[in-house]
């Protein structure tokens, strides 16, 4: 029962609001719920396409996201997203700090387990781009440590970042298949890794979010090794894990789209019956990411 919120619930919180001596001025609870200010991520894969929707949405709720891909330049889209972030307004009382306490302009966020405090002076996100290779396990190690030893901790994870093969998989080379696994399977697995290692060390409650490949196959095994990991008996926050996966979204793959008309019957398989947009996959890895999911584990 350790790992139960000790936090009033918002009804508590107007319940005790009513019979307060002092004047509480209502606030709204349900954005602040999606709040990350305070909080670090890391999206690999995230130089452009869904990746960058992804990192953008964590930085409009608040987050330092670190952009992690292959390319040593970020390019013009990535500049353009990150002058994007750069100009919003800091955000108001109402998207709180639920995991921290605030200090007048600084975000001050309690880490269990090294008694670490980060302190941070904008009530806003921002944008890092930094270049690695998910197919590096010393390499992902590395980055993932330098981001703790700049940032004070790492929040939320995620492992973006894939490969598709440009050819039917029986009429695959061996070559490009063994750099699919290492990739799309290994790059993931080290990822999840490198990330979980440093949330169960310094005892956050993180989130560890896993995009599907279209078929699904590649985020349902990674899960099973999640799981076993039993994460929830060696840190006294619980470290959740989900996967994020559709039948299909329409993104910077999609000369693969085109090349397997195939991918398109998948969305057949929905009740919706077309595949995804891009921003339509936002809110699901926001919510995952964010105390509003914290109870989601375990799932695709």
């Amino acid at each position: 029962m350790s790992n139960l919120p000790n936090a009033p619930t918002p009804i508590q919180s107007i319940i005790a609001a009513s019979t307060s001596p002092h004047s509480i001025i209502p606030t709204r609870t349900a954005f602040s719920q999606f709040s990350l200010l305070g909080r670090t991520a890391l999206v690999t894969g995230a130089r452009r396409g869904l990746g960058l929707e992804y990192a953008l949405v964590l930085a409009e709720a608040g987050a330092v996201v670190y952009c992690m891909d292959i390319d040593e330049q970020a390019g013009d889209e990535w500049e353009a997203v990150k002058k994007w972030v750069d100009g919003l307004g800091e955000l108001g009382d109402d998207f709180g700090v639920v995991a921290g306490r605030r200090a007048g302009n600084d975000i001050q966020l309690q880490v269990e387990g090294e008694g670490t405090t980060r302190t941070r002076t904008s009530r806003k996100g921002r944008m890092e781009y930094v270049c690695g290779d998910i197919g590096d396990k010393a390499g992902v190690e590395w980055i993932v440590e330098r981001i703790v030893e700049v940032e004070g901790g790492i929040d939320v994870c995620v492992a973006n970042a894939a490969i598709m093969g440009s050819a039917p998989c029986l009429e695959y080379e061996e070559g490009e298949m063994r750099k699919i696994l290492e990739i799309n399977v290994m790059g993931t697995l080290f990822t999840a890794q490198a990330v979980g290692k440093q949330m169960e060390k310094l005892g956050i409650r993180g989130s560890i979010i896993l995009i599907a490949s279209l078929a699904g196959s590649l985020a349902s095994k990674l899960n099973s090794w999640i799981r076993s990991r039993d994460v929830h008996d060696h840190t006294p926050y619980p470290i959740t894990h989900s996967t994020c996966s559709s039948s299909g979204i329409a993104s910077m793959m999609k000369a693969a789209v085109d090349a397997y008309p195939n991918i398109r019957d998948m969305a057949s398989n929905n009740p919706l019956q077309r595949i995804a947009m891009p921003e339509e996959m936002r809110g699901v890895v926001l919510w995952l990411a964010s105390d509003a999911g914290a109870y989601m584990t375990g799932r695709e």
